[in-house]
């Protein structure tokens, strides 16, 4: 596996000042050009070192190593119990505001009515943190989206939904945001593709995903929600444990797995944010040359007919 580059400009810009080398010693300082050093690189070896030292790390302390290691830091959550304690521990931090962590929230236009309120009573609980919430391109509320791809594109063609309403708006917030690295919810205790979760992953974009909750259990999440008071959604009391959208998440029965109301009666797992981003890449290809099959077939029979 070649070297990760992870490139310091966001670095140099917003929480170092300008880097300088000094032409005599051959070192460099706060003031070199942004030319005179290295990117920094992520090996193997080195991804293997970093997750053997923070395997043993609290939680806060894993988000603090992140705080000042890795510059352009978000959060990304659907406000999943997961995702609430880790911005409850960031809010107890103290964090200056350049160092803040904003939130992403994808907006698929098909979260429950209780996963929206929930997102303006997070809003009252930590006014100081910036959420910034993505949509499908264009498109602003559930009628548009059937419009544009159909009525129940979950259900005609889930790869185009998860591309549509997750990965896309995804792929957007990250560029335009200028995101490098991001903080996820996910934990092993959660079952499926999360079994082997590492605290350190980087995807095949470069993009570095830090699980800082990867070895808490579902108990202990839960545990630190009432002893903190945190706001979490109200479906939580109905027998539900992971909430998505609403027509892929239903409650789980005594014994079942966490995940286990997602996508029921399906293989899938996980929702595609999460998934290759080559694997969508192929996809829209396919895609792609659907269309142009389409197309021609069209013009062959217009030629015919005339």
């Amino acid at each position: 596996m070649p070297a990760i580059a992870f490139p310091l400009q966001h670095l140099e810009t917003e929480i170092l000042p300008p880097i300088h080398r000094d032409d005599e010693s051959g070192y460099a300082s706060g003031s070199s050009s942004e030319t005179s050093i290295p990117d920094v690189f992520f090996t193997k070896p080195h991804l293997r070192f970093l997750n053997r030292q923070l395997q043993n790390l609290e939680p806060q302390d894993i988000l603090r190593w992140c705080i000042t290691t890795l510059p352009g830091l978000f959060q990304t959550t659907a406000f999943g119990l997961t995702g609430l304690v880790t911005l409850d521990m960031l809010s107890k931090m103290k964090i200056p505001r350049p160092q803040q962590v904003d939130v992403i929230f994808l907006d698929t236009l098909h979260h429950f009515s209780e996963t929206l309120a929930l997102v303006d009573r997070v809003r009252d609980r930590y006014p100081l943190v910036n959420i910034h919430v993505y949509k499908p391109a264009g498109i602003s509320n559930s009628e548009q989206f059937a419009q544009q791809y159909g009525e129940r594109l979950w259900e005609t063609n889930d790869q185009l939904y998860d591309w549509a309403a997750k990965v896309e708006p995804a792929q957007r917030a990250y560029r335009e945001l200028q995101v490098n690295a991001i903080l996820t919810g996910r934990r092993r205790s959660q079952g499926g593709k999360r079994g082997d979760l590492d605290i350190v992953e980087i995807d095949e974009a470069g993009l570095i995903k830090i699980n800082p909750l990867a070895n808490w259990s579902f108990q202990q999440v839960q545990d630190y929600i009432r002893a903190n008071n945190v706001p979490y959604n109200d479906l939580l009391d109905q027998g539900y444990r992971s909430v998505g959208d609403w027509h892929s998440t239903q409650p789980v029965q005594a014994g079942e797995d966490e995940r286990a109301g997602r996508w029921k009666g399906q293989q899938k797992t996980e929702c595609g944010i999460h998934n290759p981003r080559s694997k969508f890449a192929q996809f829209l290809r396919q895609q792609e040359l659907k269309k142009q099959e389409e197309a021609l077939e069209k013009s062959g029979t217009k030629t015919e007919s005339s």
